[in-house]
């Protein structure tokens, strides 16, 4: 790596460790800076996947509290998220990168409507929800779990936004959906990790960079989470998302 790819590095992290900190969206910022490092396109996704596994584990220990009474009926959900996982790491592994780089484009606009759109869903999903203490699984709601997380195991930014959603949707609080969100991340990273490691498709140098600067960004984002206006947070998030995803479709089908 050359010092301006490590200076790009730890200024991405950074910037990810402090955004997802304050309002989310860290994934715009490093998965894009890995590209422009020079990592290929499936090596940059399976880096980022790896450098997001820490914070998604501590996420689920957090709420390990809230979650230890539902007992068995997480037993489904742990599945779902390990299945999907699993194949959505495979099927990236499998794509190779010019499908990838292809579907990059797409991903991004996924992922940054997803995240512009999330105050409004939340609203709507809290306007007609009907609460209930241990909402049934059913064969709906179980594939929608898996299809997500398929998702997150092949590119997953905005994974959490869809998590929210689907389990708004069946019935559970914001604070128990939030919970579970966390715990189903962690296990469809922890798995997609795996995967990547065993394929070899992680770049280890890149990745400590990386999580150097998220770490330091992290700590900055928690300092200044009192002083700054989400809402302002969140319109930088949507600029940088539209700003890659506008400048990834003129690479991918307007060069040259």
């Amino acid at each position: 790596m050359s010092l301006s790819d490590i200076l790009l590095l730890v200024l991405a992290g950074f910037a990810a460790g402090g955004m997802n900190a304050l309002a989310g969206g860290g994934t715009f910022f490093s998965f894009p800076a890995l590209l422009a490092a020079g990592l290929p396109p499936v090596t940059a996704n399976a880096t980022n996947a790896v450098a997001l596994w820490p914070a998604s584990l501590a996420g689920a220990w957090a709420a390990r509290t809230s979650l230890r009474p539902l007992g068995r009926y997480l037993l489904p959900l742990l599945l779902a998220g390990l299945c999907g996982g699993l194949l959505g790491g495979l099927l990236l592994l499998a794509g190779g990168d010019d499908i990838f780089a292809n579907l990059i484009p797409w991903l991004l606009l996924t992922a940054t409507g997803l995240f512009a759109a999330s105050p409004w869903l939340s609203r709507w999903l809290a306007a007609r929800r009907a609460e209930a203490a241990q909402p049934p699984h059913s064969k709906l709601s179980l594939a929608a779990h898996i299809g997500v997380s398929i998702y997150g195991g092949y590119f997953g930014a905005g994974m959490g936004i869809l998590q929210l959603a689907a389990f708004s949707i069946e019935g559970h609080p914001l604070g128990r959906a939030n919970a579970l969100k966390n715990l189903i991340s962690a296990v469809i990273y922890s798995v997609a990790t795996a995967t990547f490691i065993v394929a070899g498709r992680v770049s280890w140098y890149e990745l400590a960079v990386l999580l150097i600067g998220a770490t330091l960004g992290g700590y900055a984002g928690g300092a200044l989470g009192q002083r700054l206006p989400p809402a302002l947070l969140r319109a930088l998030v949507v600029v940088v998302g539209t700003s890659m995803t506008l400048y990834y479709f003129r690479a991918t089908y307007f060069a040259g």
